[in-house]
């Protein structure tokens, strides 16, 4: 992981001004000497810039980011706590971290992050673009905000605008966030069972029920407590809060439901008419948060879409899981 320093003022789409920002982000291969081998991969809402740690078997040789001929990059989004200025950074203006005065943002100063990192880098065009869920969020904005930029967009499991069924998960992870009085405590150690019970609901879109009641079924009929799915809840709480924070989780959630590609642009279908790049919009079947009408509008609506699905047992967090399957898509793609 490397940390760029940008020592500018940056504006949000709202209007607060920090001072500079950490930018952290990750590389894989060699730029070529036009500068436009660049794969750039946007990461999901509890990720960090190493793809390879959170989507394995696409970064290297041979793979789909293939190392020896792209540069891959990815960039840890603002508001994270992986690199990144973010919640837990300290706030010049106090001396302490923000915590929950971190300002809102949006979905566009992600994009504007992104650009800094790319002119530090010399990049002069991106070959493509991917993103899923969150992810695909930003590869969208990008090609709009920046359409002679971007070669080819890859849009996964994602949405032009966050639907009022994504909004509602994250309102009741916000609901039982606030919960927990101690994420006003600001203190490192606060927040952390509101944490836990939000990743237990917003786990329940990323999977599916037919997952659920194969993984976790019973083989014993006298039971009555303890319950594999009860346990499996717990665990992934627990795992999300070793390694996350609830003021990051709290704010990127809120970034996510003010995603909408139609704001100040005349509505979505007007907003996606001005991508140029060639695009490819993948939908996962199964996937409940994001179902795949919403990949199909967005191929459909872009000058030069088309549409392709992936069956999975896993729902939306299939995107991480179907590795060959969006591989193949990928490389047919290019093809």
């Amino acid at each position: 992981m490397k940390i760029l320093i940008h020592s500018e003022p940056f504006t949000t789409e709202t209007g607060y001004t920090f001072n500079g920002l950490e930018i952290a982000y990750d590389t894989w291969g060699t730029l070529n000497e036009t500068a436009d081998n660049v794969i750039w991969v946007c990461h999901a809402l509890t990720a960090s810039s190493d793809v390879t740690a959170w989507w394995p078997g696409m970064v290297g040789e041979g793979l789909a980011f293939d190392t020896k001929k792209y540069f891959t990059v990815c960039v840890n989004i603002l508001g994270s706590c992986y690199g990144t200025t973010g919640p837990l950074s300290i706030n010049p203006a106090t001396g302490e971290p923000w915590f929950n005065d971190f300002p809102l943002i949006t979905v566009r100063d992600l994009v504007m992050v992104h650009e800094i990192v790319r002119k530090h880098l010399g990049i002069k065009q991106i070959h493509t673009i991917i993103g899923a869920s969150i992810g695909g969020y930003q590869a969208l904005e990008y090609s709009i905000m920046f359409p002679d930029l971007i070669k080819n967009l890859v849009f996964i499991a994602s949405s032009a605008r966050q639907s009022p069924w994504a909004i509602a998960f994250n309102e009741s992870q916000r609901l039982a966030i606030e919960a927990d009085q101690t994420f006003y405590s600001r203190s490192p150690e606060g927040g952390k069972k509101g944490l836990r019970a939000a990743r237990s609901i917003g786990l329940l879109s990323y999977r599916t029920p037919y997952a659920y009641n194969t993984t976790q079924a019973e083989d014993d009929d006298e039971k009555i407590t303890s319950f594999k799915a009860s346990s499996y809840q717990d665990y992934q709480g627990d795992k999300l809060v070793k390694r996350f924070n609830v003021w990051s989780y709290y704010r990127l959630t809120q970034l996510a439901d003010s995603h909408n590609v139609g704001r100040s642009r005349g509505g979505v279908i007007k907003a996606l008419s001005q991508v140029k790049a060639k695009t490819l919009c993948i939908g996962i079947k199964s996937d409940i948060l994001y179902p795949v009408n919403e990949q199909k509008f967005v191929a459909e609506n872009v000058s030069d879409g088309i549409y392709e699905e992936i069956d999975s047992f896993y729902g939306h967090d299939g995107f991480l899981i179907e590795t060959k399957q969006v591989s193949d898509l990928l490389k047919k793609f290019w093809q």
